[in-house]
């Protein structure tokens, strides 16, 4: 099949081409995870490709250079894996894929036009020492987390024209539901360069390894009506093994991966997991699966790792769950984000800007330990009911429908009037709708049952409402069944 680029990577490839003819060397190519950065990076090396010239793409992981390998091979592009024993040897061909370790082996690249460098935000000496000594050849790295002190030195622009927010509303993500679950108590945990060490975030991750399990069962059932694809992300090798001896006490093959495992071990765990009909519930990791991880049909992530400062790490991790699945969107309107590890509350401001903005600069300073939430923040956060994190535009739980008190619609600070967001009239049609969503998609209802649940509710027909589906609130049900009650009763006496 051919490579057909979607509008938005289109236009990356036309900021990129700019960006070169102004004169920026070293770039950046900024967009979130499961935006197409590797469809776009495959377009740039078949151009260069056309014009005779040789360009090569660099990777961090011999099994990425076989994945990547495979996409081109998708998409019937002649080139080469440069790596001793490969079956797909072929130096000659104008496109080569490597391991970064073969380009530190190999020292020089002759006749290069093009080099893309993958998950650049991971710098490695030697490629950084490549890049400053090969001013002739063009340099793209590829990232979703541009946040690395020193990236600035290396790269002269950043190019960003896709949002996470714009790709979640175009369906090619989906939004996340994020519950805050039993933390992992990181309180004085030794630190080594800023960043709580493996050692105390496993230990520590044990101790509530039950509360992870527990958590789990009861929401995939409570959301789902029964277990979904999971991965999750643990605090080391120890904590790994743990929570998948816990899992499979509760029932579930959860298998467990690490450096430990040989690459090909690896590899047939993924690909069988990947299947639609595997019956492997989850996968536990570290950082494996932050990187060449494109499994769509999970649904459901687990933080059981807390960062103090690596905002690329917990984006990274969001990231692998948040893949739309464009064939099937009715499959996965949302995905589902347990958080063990307090992550999301101690990254949300920042999270929240990436999510809305993007990246447009670099060596912004945000990889630096951040301030812990107090207790109160963190309850305030927070849904009393089910602990989903209140969104900013609604004082009504999109998870169980509890609505919080309301604030007040002005606030007076310092001699100023500050006008505060509340869920409007809108809000709970939105709602409403979505319940009725999740109605049909999960138990049985048609069509023309939720348009007459909504009708009787609000007095008119659903208009420019997305059917997005969203967890019943008590409310609903009683209404719901309330309703189910009267037609029977009018059917009985008719």
């Amino acid at each position: 099949m051919g490579l057909d680029l979607r509008p938005y990577q289109a236009d990356t490839l036309v900021a990129l081409r700019n960006g070169f003819a102004a004169g920026r060397r070293t770039q950046i190519l900024y967009a979130p995870t499961g935006a197409g950065k590797t469809e776009m990076a495959i377009a740039l090396l078949e151009a260069t490709k056309e014009k005779r010239n040789n360009s090569a793409m660099i990777l961090d992981r011999i099994i990425l250079c076989d994945q990547t390998s495979q996409r081109l091979e998708k998409y019937s592009i002649p080139h080469g894996v440069l790596q001793a024993g490969h079956w797909r040897f072929r130096p000659y061909e104008n496109i080569q894929i490597c391991s970064a370790q073969t380009l530190e082996k190999r020292g020089d690249f002759p006749d290069l036009k093009l080099l893309v460098v993958d998950e650049c935000h991971t710098t490695r000496a030697q490629t950084v020492e490549f890049i400053k000594n090969n001013p002739d050849v063009k340099v793209i790295g590829l990232t979703a987390t541009p946040f690395t002190k020193g990236l600035g030195k290396i790269y002269e622009g950043v190019i960003s024209t896709i949002t996470t927010k714009e790709l979640v509303d175009q369906k090619v993500l989906v939004p996340l539901r994020v519950f805050i679950a039993k933390e992992i108590d990181m309180t004085d945990a030794k630190k080594v360069a800023g960043e709580w060490s493996a050692k105390e975030s496993t230990s520590r991750g044990m101790k509530i390894t039950g509360d992870i399990v527990a958590e789990w069962v009861k929401k995939t059932h409570e959301i789902f009506g029964k277990p979904r694809k999971t991965i999750v992300f643990c605090s080391g090798v120890n904590h790994g093994a743990d929570l998948a001896k816990k899992f499979a006490d509760a029932g579930y093959n959860f298998i467990s991966i690490s450096y430990k495992d040989d690459d090909q071990f690896k590899a047939d765990v993924i690909e069988d997991f990947a299947k639609p009909d595997t019956e492997i519930n989850g996968l536990i990791a570290t950082d494996i699966l932050t990187k060449g991880f494109d499994v769509s049909d999970v649904m459901i992530g687990i933080s059981a790792r807390p960062f103090s400062k690596s905002l690329s790490s917990h984006i990274q991790q969001m990231g692998r769950v948040m893949r739309g699945m464009p064939h099937a969107p009715e499959e996965k309107p949302f995905a589902v984000w347990l958080d063990h590890s307090g992550n999301y509350l101690r990254f949300q401001e920042d999270w929240d800007d990436v999510y809305n903005n993007g990246v447009h600069e670099l060596d912004e300073g945000r990889e630096k330990p951040k301030k812990e939430k107090t207790d109160k923040e963190k309850k305030e956060s927070c849904c009393p009911r089910c602990a989903h994190v209140w969104q900013n535009y609604s004082d009504v739980c999109l998870s169980c429908g509890y609505v919080r008190e309301r604030k007040n619609q002005v606030e007076a600070v310092a001699g100023e009037l500050h006008e505060l967001k509340t869920a409007n009239k809108m809000d709970n049609k939105q709602d409403y709708w979505s319940m009725c969503q999740f109605k049909i998609k999960y138990h049985g209802w048609n069509e023309k049952r939720a348009l007459a649940a909504y009708k009787t509710k609000f007095g008119v027909w659903p208009k420019a409402l997305h059917k997005e589906p969203m967890t019943p609130s008590d409310q609903f049900e009683k209404e719901a069944k309330a309703s189910l009650i009267r037609y029977l009763k009018g059917k009985g006496k008719a």
